[in-house]
């Protein structure tokens, strides 16, 4: 397998993040289990879907700041029945 660029990478964590909001309610510590990625970057990635036309958004639940789960509203110009097609290879890809 040929070397990932960091660029083509933070593309790819983007669309695998979108996809794993989407499939499922998740919040920052459910993704951090999930993934394995540090709290950090996942921040930054989820800040940065708006970046690729995807609009995320935490939904608020209850009175706690952390309460509540991240939605996607719109995938925008990204095709989300090719990203769950090729999951795999993304996946892969981000190893």
């Amino acid at each position: 397998m040929t070397e990932v660029s960091k660029q083509k990478k933070a593309f790819l964590r983007k669309l695998y993040l979108a996809h794993t909001i989407d499939s499922e309610q998740h919040n920052l510590l459910s993704l951090n289990k999930l993934t394995g990625m540090p709290r950090r970057t996942l921040q930054d990635s989820i800040a940065a879907l708006g970046d690729i036309g995807i609009e995320c958004h935490f939904v608020q639940e209850g009175e706690r700041n952390n309460a509540g789960y991240y939605k996607i509203s719109t995938w925008g110009p990204i095709n989300s029945a090719w990203v769950d097609t090729h999951l795999d290879e993304i996946t892969e890809q981000l190893k």
